[in-house]
C-alpha cells in the first residue's frame, strides 16, 4: 500500500511539473496547411518558447490586468506564435514583418506589404482607408502566400496575444498518411 501511494505521489508530481513547464516555459503547436511553406510543412510540431518575449501574465479583462515578466521586444523577422484575435483558442504562426514605429503599406491586390522602420508613427495603408495601431501592436505575415490568416486580414496583432517565438521543429508527420507511416525523420529536432 505504501509503495502504491509513493508511486501515485511521484506520478502526480511529474504531471504537475509537466503542466507547469507547458504553461510557463514551452508549448508545442501543430502546423496545419501549407500557408507557412517552404519553412514549415503541414503536420510539423513546433516548439514555442513562452519566455522569448517575457512571460504573459493576466489579461485586459483579468483582475490584475495584462503584463509581461522580463519583457523583451518582438523583432522584425521573428517567427511568432500568437492567438487569433477573432478566436483566441486558435493559435497562428507568422513572421513579424513590422514592429511599432514602422510604416506598413499594403497594395491590396496580391497581399504584398512594405515596412519602413523610419516612421515616427505606425499606420497601415490599405486601399480606401488608413488605420493607426497602438504602440504595442505588430504586423504579422504568413511565410507563404497561401495563408490568409495574418495581419493582411486580421489587422494589427496586439502584444497581449503573442505567445512566444517558434524556436524548433520537434517532429513532423504527414497528416495524409496513417500513423504508422508518414513520419518525416529529416525534420526531427530542427532548430530555427
Amino acid at each position: 500500500m505504501l509503495k502504491t501511494l509513493r508511486f501515485l505521489l511521484a506520478l502526480a508530481a511529474a504531471l504537475l511539473i509537466m503542466l507547469a513547464i507547458r504553461a510557463f516555459a514551452f508549448t508545442i503547436c501543430t502546423v496545419e496547411g501549407e500557408g507557412l511553406s517552404p519553412l514549415f510543412c503541414s503536420g510539423d510540431r513546433v516548439l514555442v518558447n513562452r519566455w522569448s518575449y517575457g512571460l504573459r501574465v493576466g489579461s485586459d479583462e483579468g483582475l490584475f490586468g495584462y503584463t509581461r515578466i522580463a519583457r523583451q521586444p518582438v523583432e522584425r523577422g521573428d517567427i511568432v506564435a500568437f492567438e487569433n484575435p477573432r478566436n483566441t483558442s486558435e493559435v497562428l504562426i507568422a513572421r513579424c514583418k513590422a514592429v511599432p514605429g514602422d510604416m506598413v503599406t499594403t497594395d491590396g491586390t496580391d497581399g504584398h506589404t512594405a515596412a519602413d522602420g523610419n516612421s515616427s508613427e505606425w499606420s497601415a495603408v490599405v486601399p480606401g482607408r488608413v488605420n493607426c495601431a497602438e504602440h504595442d501592436s505588430y504586423w504579422m505575415e504568413a511565410i507563404g502566400p497561401a495563408n490568409t490568416l495574418d495581419s493582411r486580414t486580421l489587422g494589427f496583432i496586439p502584444e497581449q496575444l503573442i505567445i512566444g517565438r517558434v524556436t524548433a521543429i520537434v517532429y513532423s508527420h504527414d497528416p495524409a498518411e496513417p500513423l504508422w507511416r508518414g513520419w518525416r525523420h529529416y525534420r526531427l529536432l530542427l532548430k530555427l
